[in-house]
């Protein structure tokens, strides 16, 4: 009786008589060969190919922006004079600009996948020149097992409180009196987030 089993996991190849393996990963190509024996004889050839891969990505992002702004121009004033001049107040005014880009990149579960299990296998077997009356099988067994879980968690916080005042402007008590102007209050606000999540 010759008899091959080829067991094949992570890797690793068990080799017994007249047996040769190659590995291409975990999933390569496989052979084995049985020739010359005895009537009556059993000759088996069996391989068994076994990957179990399990993948968890899990990621959390959380962006948080706070912006607190507040402008205020102080006052100005012309009075109790003879010939008054001009009051004017400043400007008053607010910028925010946020801009956030994150990108998370999951595809080397993809790469570790294909790198371990290998690309298309060609296994092979051959039992010749057997005596009469022999008990000859070829038997070749593949279970791949893959499991991806991903959970992606996006928070984005965006906050800007923005308060702009301009000062007072006053003419007042005077025998001849100027021009008041009182100047501008702006707030602006930009914000630009950009998420990118690849699995």
């Amino acid at each position: 009786m010759q008899k091959i089993d080829i067991k094949k996991a992570a890797g690793v190849g068990a080799l017994s008589l007249g047996l040769v393996v190659g590995l291409a990963g975990f999933a390569g190509a496989s052979s084995g060969t049985i020739g010359t024996t005895g009537p009556d004889s059993n000759n088996q050839i069996t391989h068994e190919s076994d990957v179990d891969m399990d993948f968890d990505n899990d990621n959390d992002l959380n962006l948080s922006n706070h912006n607190d702004q507040y402008a205020s121009s102080g006052e100005a004033e012309t009075e109790h004079n003879t010939t008054g001049g001009n009051a004017h107040s400043g400007n008053a005014s607010n910028a925010n600009a946020v801009n956030a880009t994150v990108e998370v990149n999951n595809s080397q579960t993809a790469s570790a996948y294909k790198g371990a299990v290998g690309g298309s296998t060609s296994n092979s077997a051959s039992i010749n020149n057997t005596g009469p009356d022999s008990n000859n099988q070829v038997k070749f067994e593949s279970d791949t097992e893959v499991r991806v879980d991903n959970r992606n968690d996006v928070r984005i916080i965006n906050t800007n409180d923005q308060s702009s005042r301009t000062g007072d402007a006053e003419v007042h008590g005077n025998t001849t009196g100027g021009s008041a102007t009182s100047g501008n209050a702006t707030n602006t606000s930009s914000s630009s987030f950009t998420v990118r999540v690849s699995n």
